[in-house]
């Protein structure tokens, strides 16, 4: 079975670099994508061995691909105004020294358990972020790694959340300040896709992201998770792992997250670790509800109204960037998808397979495999990067007497680099997804 695409009604034209083609110097996403992106409309074949979803996403965790498509990277700490602490993780490790000042930035968000050393990011860096000459696109890419996520510490009592976006929100006016003429591509995977795509709704013309593309984003994080509670292997697999892993980085996290005043976050955390075997929602209705966000939005007393607030589904009708959307239709998490909404700026693409980020293709050998998905990712990236016309917007940027970089409509936002960090070679990134180093 071919992928469905879903190309909207009435596209916006696209201004191209290029503009001997098209009758001048635009385009629209179907032609785009036809002519510069066409790997996308191409037939995704599963091995014969991962012919479902739930194998699909399996071998996701359980594959071994530490040594393949290895990269590098840098990492600094911002500090927050607030008083958190994000990171991101640069590469190459010589972006300062011999790359362009306008050369394009891949911004990626990665899940909560996630980070610079997940498989499906490293397998799009390893290509986006080599040299012109050796294969790759020659871009800068940056991973954003969220308070308490990715190795970083937690330095104020405020979770990670799915659904805020004001920490890449921060991450983006940083990498706007120190790279005021590079465009910022987004790419976000899972949660993260969730909050890529949420921030562009919010944002709407006025997002720093000039372009993305997102894959296997939640959606409608309240159904999908239903459906997912109704299936066996959700409420015995799927669940209990995702819920257990929460657990796990709560626990590292716990000091720090009770290491102030708000006695209504420290009494969440003692009584979330209190819980004997909960369940994602238990989880989320006793802890991610109450501390993943600043008040008087957060605590939600309800845990489908956090859920609904969360869901980036419908943020989907306001985004008025370039948007490429992927999913699998066997994706086992992500159930329900919003195919119907006609955005002109938003492209949506389901694959007859694939899981939940695995689009593991037919590769050499009786089991090899190949990733499916990079090849659309980089064709997209490379489209958006080399061909569009993207013009540069966002509110203007001012450093307070502090050394924050802030805008004057948010006084609340702010970031500045803060010590911590370092190289994040292989050894460390096989630390930071075991859990057992903080960097």
């Amino acid at each position: 079975m071919s992928s469905k695409i879903f190309f909207p009604s009435s596209p916006v034209p696209i201004k191209l670099k290029d503009s001997d083609y098209n009758d001048g110097a635009s385009t629209d996403l179907k032609t785009a994508l036809t002519r510069y992106c066409p790997a996308v409309l191409q037939k995704f074949t599963s091995p014969w061995w991962l012919f479902n979803g739930h194998l699909q996403t399996v071998y996701l965790v359980m594959g071994n691909f530490r040594n393949i498509d290895l990269v590098v990277y840098h990492r600094i700490h911002l500090g927050l105004l607030d008083g958190g602490t994000i990171g991101l993780d640069f590469t190459p490790l010589n972006h300062q020294e011999q790359l362009k000042d306008d050369t394009p930035i891949v911004v990626v968000l990665t899940g909560i358990m996630g980070g610079c050393f997940e498989s499906y990011v490293r397998s799009v860096l390893s290509v986006a972020c080599a040299p012109v000459e050796d294969g790759g696109l020659g871009y800068r890419g940056v991973v954003v790694n969220s308070r308490g996520c990715g190795g970083v510490p937690i330095t104020s009592q405020r979770w990670y959340s799915g659904g805020c976006t004001e920490d890449l929100q921060q991450a983006l006016m940083y990498l706007a300040h120190r790279y005021p003429h590079a465009p910022l591509l987004g790419l976000g995977f899972s949660s993260g896709a969730n909050v890529l795509t949420k921030y562009l709704g919010e944002a709407q013309d006025q997002s720093r992201i000039r372009a993305a593309c997102v894959l296997g984003c939640p959606w409608n994080i309240s159904d999908n998770y239903m459906s997912v509670k109704r299936t066996i292997l959700g409420r015995l697999c799927y669940m209990p792992v995702t819920s257990k892993s929460m657990m796990a980085l709560l626990k590292r996290n716990a000091e720090g997250l009770c290491n102030g005043p708000d006695t209504h976050v420290s009494k969440a955390v003692n009584d979330t670790l209190a819980l004997k075997n909960p369940r994602l929602d238990d989880f989320d209705r006793v802890f991610s509800s109450q501390t993943g966000g600043p008040p008087p939005l957060f605590p939600f007393d309800d845990l489908l109204e956090y859920y609904k607030w969360g869901s980036s589904h419908t943020a989907l009708p306001t985004v008025k960037v370039p948007l490429l959307a992927i999913n699998a239709v066997d994706d086992p998490i992500i159930r329900n998808l919003p195919a119907h909404v006609d955005n002109p700026h938003v492209v949506m693409v389901v694959t007859a397979g694939g899981g939940h980020l695995g689009w593991f293709g037919k590769g050499p050998g009786f089991f090899g495999t190949s990733r499916w998905v990079t090849k659309p990712i980089i064709e997209w990236l490379k489209m958006a990067g080399k061909h569009f016309v993207l013009e540069k917007r966002g509110s203007a940027m001012y450093i307070d007497k502090e050394g924050f970089v802030r805008v004057h409509e948010r006084e609340d936002l702010g970031c500045k680099v803060v010590p911590g960090g370092g190289i994040v070679d292989e050894d460390i990134q096989k630390a930071l997804y075991e859990g057992t180093v903080m960097h």
